[in-house]
């Protein structure tokens, strides 16, 4: 694990994708408590692989396909979020259908592309070695938008994590922040796409944050907490990809899986020995 340390201050591009890592966890940490507590997963798993649409569309007409995700994100993020909101009996249908359609696209578009086999494989499961200076500062602009929106209406997503009837009583426009919400959670998906892919995303996203889930019931708590763990495994599985030339999406999320499991058991453990205190 040394040798990660000694190369990670003399390769450029081990310091950018570690950069990366560390940029996509504020994100994750943050949205993805919002996805665990709202238990909107599998809403977020379609904007995930919507994405590819876009990427392949701007990789083929010659734009950044880091752009073309972030479009393609924010489109899907409105549409599944009316969806939802419309048609609550066929909710799961109709989003795994745009889920389908949107790879689908991404797979056409990328097979007209020249060098495309190279590029799928990079953007289903993350090349977090070759990230371009480019994409550090739009992650880290990305990053500033999703702590921005969320300081500014930190209230008001809470009120439409927890309780959506309670908000509207109190005269919160739910759809709006809502949607607003959705949003954010695209955002976050495209910052994760760099470190892990479209296929590993939405284990990132909730991995963290289902830990943190486990101790903190605060939810500014359970935020900062994610954003740490997310840290730590993508810091952690870079140096474990590193050291046994490992594909670092796929060992940041075993990382976080392990990570995930060991948390499981000991919250087990920890609720068994509280019930017998109280038996007791």
């Amino acid at each position: 694990m040394t040798g990660f340390f000694e190369a990670l201050l003399q390769y450029g591009f081990l310091q950018k994708a570690l950069v990366a890592g560390l940029l996509a966890s504020i994100g994750c940490g943050i949205m993805g408590s919002y996805v665990v507590v709202k238990r909107i997963g599998f809403l977020a798993g379609g904007i995930s692989h919507a994405v590819l649409g876009g990427m392949g569309a701007a990789l083929f007409y010659g734009f950044s396909p880091l752009g073309g995700a972030l479009g393609a994100a924010l489109l899907a993020a409105l549409l599944i979020g009316w969806i939802s909101l419309r048609w609550k009996e066929r909710e799961d249908t109709l989003i795994g259908a745009l889920w389908a359609v949107g790879m689908a696209i991404g797979i056409i578009f990328i097979s007209k592309t020249p060098g495309y086999s190279v590029n799928l494989m990079s953007y289903l499961f993350g090349n977090i070695l070759m990230v371009p200076q480019k994409d550090i500062w739009l992650m880290a602009l990305m990053d500033a938008v999703v702590l921005t929106t969320v300081l500014l209406f930190y209230r008001q997503f809470l009120a439409v994590s927890f309780d959506e009837e309670f908000a509207r009583l109190r005269g919160v426009p739910v759809t709006l922040f809502y949607l607003l919400l959705l949003c954010m959670v695209a955002v976050t998906v495209v910052l994760l796409i760099q470190v892990v892919g479209l296929i590993l995303v939405i284990a990132l996203l909730t991995l963290p944050a289902a830990i943190a889930a486990h101790y903190l019931h605060s939810l500014g708590r359970m935020m900062l907490l994610a954003a740490v763990l997310g840290m730590l495994f993508t810091t952690l599985g870079l140096a474990i990809a590193y050291v046994f030339d490992l594909p670092a999406g796929a060992t940041i999320i075993l990382v976080a899986g392990l990570a995930y499991l060991l948390s499981t058991m000991l919250n087990q453990l920890l609720q068994r020995q509280r019930q017998t205190q109280k038996v007791s």
